[in-house]
């Protein structure tokens, strides 16, 4: 693919995936050229024929809907908006999201129902295609009326203001302009609102935390089959008769999945003195079963929300029709932002508790995995370490999106607090990494003091993994390792 063709087209989750992973410049197609300069046009008609009020066209903006704005002011109007509502405050938006923030917007501007103009949108592209990022902040967003403050933020390079990250390194925006010898845009009736209604923040939150959704869960799947290895643990609990009568796709996935893994274990296979696992291992299919159906939901709403338009009001060319309604509001993604924190949290919770058990002295493998424990610590601290990031990311599920505070004079007086879930949904991710990488180093550490071989996938595994992070004889700096785990987990296990 040498270029993506943005032609008002579905895009998938896993498809915006490709397009942000394989670098692919963006370009507009004729038809959604000519949708977005018709609805230009029809705009700014709208604004000569004088008389009816039209929110954000002609009026002021929230509780000011009412205030009529004279034409020549349209303009001033429109950047006094980007200007004012960039109040953004907090630590800055990594540019992994800021880039999706950007074709997000892109994307549901090109639609022509939201008034843009082309020269806006084709801006917008070129700051995507040679990764020019508005420097955004992750605190003002209330979630409805679209992200107005972190939006704006996004949007001042257009007007040469604000700071932007180029070559890695922050300037501002008027550097960026010289470079590329462009003036700044000349806002029209309705564009600020175009440009700062819409759910891009949040989106943009949402689709990373979906779009690594696949490589986690299977990824707790292959690191919860090693520590089932390791902790001698049965299989019986993964049998599809079983699974199969509980009749929750899943948990039927799960127990599946899990027989794939280990087919061909001898470890799995040779007779086993216990007659059942605690329910860290025991419960795996039903635990990890339940987060990857809240997964699967959440990724339906996160792909309807990418495509479609989220600003305010909307325009109808062929309806002869402006509507003030409310696009922008952010409840669809932050009720499941708040249920994809919780599912992340489940499988970071349960694998912690592998970690204890592994840990425990039990099963007859050595008191915190070294062969002298007491002289030695072992993996004791590890298990702590990963026991405080499950609890941090317990706290950061308490639900955002049933708060609301009321806002512009009690015209927004029901919010979603979207962006919130946002920012607490990216660190239970980043978390559930660095679960991943204490897990992992825990259950191979664990899995090299038995003598049996484990299957094919996890042999391949602990093999790779070897190569990364050292089996651990007497006590050492662990967090060099620690760190290396994660980074193993993050970049080199699927």
């Amino acid at each position: 693919m040498s270029e993506f063709i943005i032609n008002n087209q579905w895009i998938s989750i896993s498809e915006m995936d490709e397009i942000l992973q394989s670098n692919v410049p963006l370009a507009l197609s004729e038809k959604a050229k000519k949708q977005i300069v018709i609805c230009r046009d029809f705009l700014d008609q709208k604004g000569k024929d004088g008389g009816k009020l039209i929110y954000g066209v002609n009026t002021g903006f929230g509780s000011l809907c009412n205030t009529a704005i004279s034409e020549r002011d349209l303009s001033t109007l429109q950047s006094n908006l980007v200007k004012s509502h960039a109040c953004g405050m907090g630590k800055t938006v990594p540019n992994e999201i800021v880039r999706r923030m950007i074709l997000l917007k892109i994307l549901g501007l090109s639609h022509g129902n939201s008034g843009a103009q082309l020269e806006t949108i084709e801006r917008l592209i070129l700051m995507y295609n040679e990764s020019i990022f508005p420097v955004v902040y992750e605190q003002g967003s209330l979630g409805a009326s679209g992200d107005l403050a972190p939006l704006a933020h996004l949007a001042l390079p257009l007007l040469g203001e604000g700071e932007v990250i180029m070559e890695g390194k922050k300037v501002h925006s008027s550097e960026f302009l010289k470079k590329y010898n462009l003036k700044p845009i000349i806002l029209r009736s309705k564009e600020g609102l175009a440009l700062l209604n819409g759910t891009q923040f949040m989106s943009a939150f949402a689709s990373y935390a979906v779009s690594n959704a696949k490589k986690l869960y299977q990824q707790f799947n292959l690191i919860g089959a090693l520590s089932l290895e390791a902790y001698d643990g049965r299989i019986n609990p993964f049998q599809a008769n079983v699974n199969e009568i509980r009749q929750q796709i899943g948990q039927i996935s799960v127990a599946k999945e899990f027989n794939e893994i280990l087919k061909g274990s001898e470890m799995i296979a040779r007779t086993k003195e216990h007659v059942q696992d605690p329910y860290s291992f025991r419960c795996i299919p039903q635990v990890h079963g339940a987060s990857k159906d809240a997964i699967d939901y959440c990724a339906q709403i996160v792909e309807r929300e990418i495509n479609a338009v989220t600003d305010n009001p909307t325009v109808f060319v062929e309806d002869d029709d402006v509507v003030s309604a409310g696009n922008f509001h952010g409840q669809p993604l932050a009720i499941s932002m708040d249920f994809l924190a919780i599912a992340w949290a489940e499988l970071g919770s349960i694998s912690e508790r592998r970690v204890y058990k592994l840990v425990s002295g039990t099963r007859d493998l050595p008191a915190f995995l070294v062969a002298n424990p007491g002289l030695n610590s072992g993996f004791m601290i590890p298990q702590y370490t990963a026991a405080s990031i499950v609890s941090q990311n317990k706290q950061l599920c308490s639900p955002a999106s049933v708060d609301s505070i009321d806002s512009s004079n009690g015209q927004e007086d029901h919010v979603s607090m979207g962006a919130n879930a946002a920012t607490k949904l990216y660190k239970v991710v980043q978390n559930c990494f660095s679960i991943q990488g204490v897990e992992l180093m825990a259950s191979a550490q664990a899995m090299d003091f038995r003598k049996e071989k484990s299957s094919p996938k996890i042999e391949k595994l602990r093999s790779d993994y070897r190569k990364a992070v050292p089996f651990i004889d007497v006590d050492c700096y662990m967090h060099p390792l620690l760190k290396e785990s994660t980074n193993f987990v993050k970049n080199n296990l699927i």
